[in-house]
């Protein structure tokens, strides 16, 4: 099954973030979607976002996360918060904690008892070498890595919890 339609409490995991990110004040909110998009369009209320679609999915993060820039390019936002949507414990405070340091030349991301998690807010100065960088499974972490005096560290443990579903506990 596709993670955007696991259910946790009742809720799919897509819809859950979309949720998040909606009380973050997010806004455009783009949706990218790979396994089943077609099924997760047909079973998921996802409206208000901008849908894309990656078709290169399997591939890893790094093409969705490209996947989603790309559909930002003509977007006046200044800056970009990445949610992955198997972290659905992530709240709209973190989101908001990022948010604040949005303008385009920021690199933020969100920590958990210090380490580096989601989400991940990217300004509009770095998307393009963000997406030369965003291959496999590694997304915007290559990039990130390679400029590490630009990115700001951002507490957030007080008020979510950055677990990966993919991560074993």
């Amino acid at each position: 099954m596709p993670k955007a339609l696991v259910l946790l409490d009742g809720e799919r995991l897509v819809e859950r973030g979309l949720a998040t990110l909606r009380e973050a004040e997010c806004d455009p909110i783009v949706v990218v979607l790979g396994a089943a998009a077609s099924q997760v369009r047909a079973s998921t209320n996802l409206t208000g976002a901008t849908i894309t679609d990656n078709p290169n999915w399997d591939t890893g993060i790094g093409s969705s996360l490209r996947a989603g820039l790309a559909a930002l390019t003509d977007s006046p936002v200044d800056a970009v918060a990445v949610l992955l949507v198997d972290t659905p414990a992530i709240t709209p405070a973190a989101i908001r904690r990022l948010r604040v340091l949005s303008h385009p030349a920021a690199l933020a991301v969100a920590t958990y008892h210090g380490q580096p998690g989601h989400p991940v807010l990217l300004g509009r100065d770095h998307w393009t070498g963000v997406a030369a960088m965003a291959t496999a499974d590694v997304g915007a972490r290559r990039y990130l890595n390679a400029h590490p005096h630009l990115v700001k560290h951002v507490p957030c443990e007080d008020i979510a919890d950055g677990t990966d579903l993919d991560t074993p506990t």
